[in-house]
């Protein structure tokens, strides 16, 4: 195996230089510089990226920790990051959390323990990242300090829905909340809330977890009790997909008997039966700012911008009356 001593004998200069050159860490002259190409070519020498790491207390490695991989979400969220990250040179180590704030601060502590360049989270828990010795960069879910961040303008997408859903005609309300810990949650439903605000409309507000089962159950047990509701809105595809299987079992037909929006925009909600009405996120867009925000902190870049609020839109298709009739 060829080691940085092998190159630094052939370019005639000393291990240190080598190691300056490779790590771009301190000058090197244009002599030596070419020396030491023309040695790594002849030897097809390859950085040992463990030890590059050790030196340089940085790696080329960036983190990105997510609540829920089963949230469909998530995974195309992760493939923006990962698509950019390795656009710009860097690799990304993916944490799943679960939701669980205590698995989130370990991954977290693991991560900037092992010399990352950087973490981008999508988080649970308000406090990480307050101490935070690396750049780091909150996704989807605004923080409650002070760092940059990339969400999407939830109050903006759940108004567009709350009208939308009184334009269909909807009388009586199902709004299916996530979990009440989440800042995103609350600007959703007071987004929801200001669109039906002053009309002659009821809502129930019943909160779920983000997961399909568990929002098709409460959905399910409500439904059996209001049989008058009209109308769903889920704060997320992943709950209004499960209240769209609620309905199935009931034999409540959607758009006629119920319409049903969702929240994301998640590829599986054009293959929903009936496919699904959602305010759709940019994820792509959201996951690649992210990334390019973190990056140019990591290179010592000026930030110009750094909470970055990006606007969804209704895609409107077969679970609510208009979208049915198109």
């Amino acid at each position: 195996m060829v080691t940085i001593h092998d190159v630094a004998k052939r370019a005639n200069v000393s291990a240190a230089t080598v190691s300056r050159y490779i790590n771009k860490n301190g000058y090197v002259g244009k002599k030596s510089r070419e020396a030491i190409e023309h040695a790594i070519k002849e030897l097809n020498f390859v950085p040992n990226n463990v030890a590059r790491t050790l030196s340089t207390k940085q790696s080329n490695m960036i983190g990105l920790i997510i609540p829920d991989i089963k949230n469909p979400f998530f995974p195309e969220l992760a493939r923006a990051v990962e698509d950019t990250a390795y656009k710009y040179g860097y690799t990304v180590i993916l944490c799943n959390s679960d939701e669980n704030p205590k698995k989130e601060q370990h991954y977290f502590k693991a991560l900037t323990q092992e010399y990352v360049a950087g973490v981008i989270i999508t988080s649970t828990h308000s406090g990480n990242g307050q101490e935070a010795t690396i750049p780091i960069v909150a996704l989807d879910r605004a923080p409650i300090m002070d760092i940059p961040s990339v969400t999407t303008n939830n109050i903006l997408g759940t108004e567009m829905a709350g009208r939308y859903m009184l334009e269909c005609g909807a009388k009586e309300l199902l709004f299916l909340k996530g979990p009440k810990q989440l800042i995103s949650s609350e600007q959703r439903l007071k987004g929801f809330l200001k669109a039906v605000e002053g009309k002659n409309i009821k809502v129930h507000i019943v909160e779920s977890p983000y997961d399909f089962k568990v929002a098709e159950h409460i959905t399910f047990q409500f439904l059996q009790k209001h049989s008058t509701i009209d109308g769903i809105f889920g704060s997320s595809d992943v709950l209004a997909i499960g209240a769209l299987k609620a309905c199935e079992k009931l034999n409540r037909s959607v758009p006629n008997d119920i319409q049903i929006i969702g929240f994301d925009g998640i590829q599986l909600g054009n293959y929903t039966t009936p496919s699904l009405t959602t305010v759709a996120q940019n994820i792509y867009k959201l996951g690649e700012t992210a990334a390019e925000l973190l990056i140019q902190q990591i290179e010592g870049k000026s930030i110009t911008e750094k909470n970055i609020v990006i606007n969804p839109e209704l895609v409107v298709r077969e679970t609510t009356r208009k979208g049915f009739l198109q």
